[in-house]
């Protein structure tokens, strides 16, 4: 059995419609009981309602299913309590989270979930499952690789949830593996022009989560991650830094919360047929020597959706394997081949 956790949310309802497509029957869950009824009755499918702060109500959600699929956040607060579940009652977690605290969490619980056969797979959605594979496609035709650079854009715009993740995040620094550690840098600590084959692009260091992810896949001890942004959007991550106590306070992030909460649920089913995301990614040796690649996907929510949905599937039918996971560790760099509208390059 499969339950899909926070389905009622944006990127929740993607993923429930393309379980259905892939013949799923998911059981439906979530923390309001109004939204999860309507949304089950217009499927016909099974329902479960629980908080994520009410341990018992929550077990009894779980109990009897194989895996979950945790796609309600900002996983920095959502993610612990749902794991503990899993880990209690037996069943397989995957999510579709996007920050570094998170996995660095789950991964320091590998060995916990492998002594009860459960398995952790967080990031199965477009954080991190093409950045992933990608960085494990790059160091299989770079064995010994010292360092990896990745990058993207595009990928459509952002949905509440989203956007809430980042506000709830903002004025805090970026992030960068370094000798094989996490180590904290500032916004916007590097920029680099990237060839993303339509055209160059000016791009930025930003904390996202193959920075953890990444290495625990390849080895590669160093690991930086870019974004591609206008050169105004530079600036002002930049200028950031110098308002970062404020935007840590709980004043500015409530405002900036309820502000998103105001906006549109995500982007239109139309905004995304017209989306895509490409990846670019460049390995590295100590001698010198180096491999790239790109990798194009469709946008971000469509191709979470994607992924998971097919993730969930492989799991069901016994593809899970105990412990901490990450996508390629569990599925191999070529995943991303078996996903619609994705296509890589080698340079």
């Amino acid at each position: 059995m499969l339950v899909v956790y926070g389905a009622t949310g944006y990127t929740g309802q993607l993923v429930v419609e393309e379980c259905l497509a892939l013949g799923l029957r998911p059981v439906l869950s979530g923390r309001n009981g109004a939204a999860v009824a309507a949304l089950a009755a217009r499927h016909g499918l099974e329902l479960r309602v629980a908080p994520l702060d009410d341990p018992a109500t929550l077990d009894a959600v779980l109990r009897g299913a194989t895996v979950v699929l945790h796609c309600a956040g900002p996983f920095s607060r959502t993610a612990r309590p749902m794991a503990e579940a899993c880990l209690r009652l037996g069943v397989h977690y995957l999510d579709i989270t996007g920050e570094i605290a998170v996995f660095e969490a789950l991964a320091a619980r590998d060995a916990q979930a492998r002594s009860v056969g459960v398995m952790l797979l967080p990031g199965v959605g477009f954080d991190v499952v093409p950045s992933d594979c990608l960085a494990a496609h790059l160091s299989r035709r770079l064995p010994g690789a010292t360092s990896l650079v990745l990058a993207f854009h595009g990928g459509g715009g952002l949905s509440r949830g989203t956007a809430t993740t980042m506000a709830e995040n903002a004025g805090g620094p970026g992030a960068v593996r370094r000798d094989g550690r996490i180590v904290a840098v500032p916004p916007g600590w590097k920029s680099r022009r990237v060839e993303f084959g339509d055209r160059a692009r000016e791009t930025v260091t930003i904390p996202w989560g193959d920075v953890s992810t990444a290495f625990h896949s390849t080895g590669i001890p160093n690991i930086e991650v870019y974004v591609a942004l206008s050169r105004s959007a530079i600036r002002s991550l930049r200028w950031s830094r110098f308002v970062a106590p404020l935007l840590r306070t709980g004043f500015v992030r409530r405002r900036l919360v309820a502000s998103i909460a105001r906006r549109p649920a995500g982007p239109s089913a139309d905004a995304r047929v017209r989306s895509h995301a490409a990846l670019w990614g460049e390995a590295r040796d100590a001698s010198g020597r180096s491999v790239s690649a790109r990798l194009t996907t469709p946008d971000g929510y469509t191709h979470t959706a994607q992924a998971a949905a097919r993730i969930a599937q492989r799991v069901l039918a016994g593809g899970a394997k105990a412990g901490f996971q990450t996508p390629s560790r569990l599925l191999g760099a070529d995943f991303i081949l078996e996903l619609p509208g994705c296509v890589r390059t080698d340079l």
